[in-house]
């Protein structure tokens, strides 16, 4: 079986918006970057082990459920193709496409990831896996991309690991939004969302005792050293959790750790840094059921299903028009 490649999202054009997201970014009154730019390749590398962590909880949760309620799932999404956003390492997936396959409607997956080399090592693997199931992988940009992903059949769109808790309320209302003008009616989004508990457990997901999460999040630092020609030391910088009780978001910054001025020569730009100054480099906000189906409603799709063990939920949103 040939896999079929789509290339939205090349090295250059990425390269354009990680120089305006930093530019805008690091020049604002509290400095911020986007989480999508921790994702190179040793990023991805970095994510794969914090989901092994003992404190990380979401991947085990999420996995869990999709083992016990994955043929359900495909089931009631009456799906061809899956196509999955931010899809990794593709590993949690092998299960959803185990249950698709015994619908006898399965006609191919599609992966969707900015990093090309986590897309080709998890498309090798799937291809040992299911040696007969055509794949159609993307490299793109899913927040630029989603009018001009694969739809080779009726799609149940899979955006897992709870990654709609990295947009705030008003671009998550956008994104989603943009998810449902794309999809055709029929068509399904099975999402994982982590859910609010106790602040002490969230913290320790994301500020681990071995420090994996803490290298992830200074890697942002190391891709605008490698794409922007600055000279950041990631070793200067105090990686922070905290748990927002207003806004039900855990926020990862990091944090000069003494008064320094970084130079990002390819931007021509110099920026300061005082004692204890933080970026932002991701928020991750955490769901309750009433909110999110109000959020899915607004942006045009309908909650059908909802699978949980109050830890951590699945649900399935359904596109009713066209």
């Amino acid at each position: 079986m040939t896999d079929t490649w789509q290339v939205l999202l090349d090295s250059s054009t990425l390269r354009g918006h990680l120089v305006e997201d930093a530019r805008i970014g690091l020049t604002a009154a509290e400095k911020w970057l986007p989480p999508k730019y921790f994702y190179d390749d040793l990023g991805s590398d970095l994510f794969d082990q914090i989901t092994r962590l003992p404190e990380y909880y979401p991947t085990r949760a999420e996995q869990g459920l999709l083992d016990k309620y994955a043929d359900e799932i495909a089931a009631v999404a009456g799906a061809e193709m899956l196509l999955e956003l931010g899809s990794g390492s593709s590993e949690k997936t092998r299960v959803l496409l185990d249950a698709l396959d015994r619908t006898g409607h399965l006609v191919g997956y599609s992966p969707v990831d900015v990093s090309a080399g986590a897309l080709r090592a998890a498309v090798a693997g799937l291809r040992a896996d299911y040696p007969t199931l055509p794949v159609h992988a993307t490299i793109a940009d899913f927040d630029v991309h989603l009018d001009e992903l694969p739809a080779p059949g009726s799609r149940m769109i899979a955006f897992l690991g709870s990654t709609l808790g990295n947009y705030p309320p008003e671009q998550r209302a956008v994104f989603l939004s943009g998810l449902a003008q794309s999809m055709h009616a029929g068509e399904t989004l099975l999402l994982g969302l982590d859910l609010v508990k106790e602040p002490a457990r969230l913290v320790a997901a994301y500020d681990d005792a071995a420090g994996v999460t803490a290298e992830f999040n200074r890697n942002v630092l190391r891709v605008l050293n490698r794409e922007l020609n600055a000279d950041f030391d990631p070793d200067r910088f105090a990686h922070v959790a905290r748990w927002d009780p207003e806004q039900e978001w855990i926020q990862m910054r990091l944090r000069a750790t003494e008064q320094m001025q970084v130079q990002l020569a390819d931007l021509g730009l110099t920026v300061t840094f005082a004692r204890g100054e933080e970026i932002r480099t991701e928020i991750s906000a955490k769901f309750r059921r009433d909110r999110i189906a109000a959020e899915l409603r607004e942006a045009g799709l309908t909650c059908e299903h909802w699978w949980t063990d109050d830890d951590y939920a699945l649900t399935l949103a359904r596109r009713l028009d066209g």
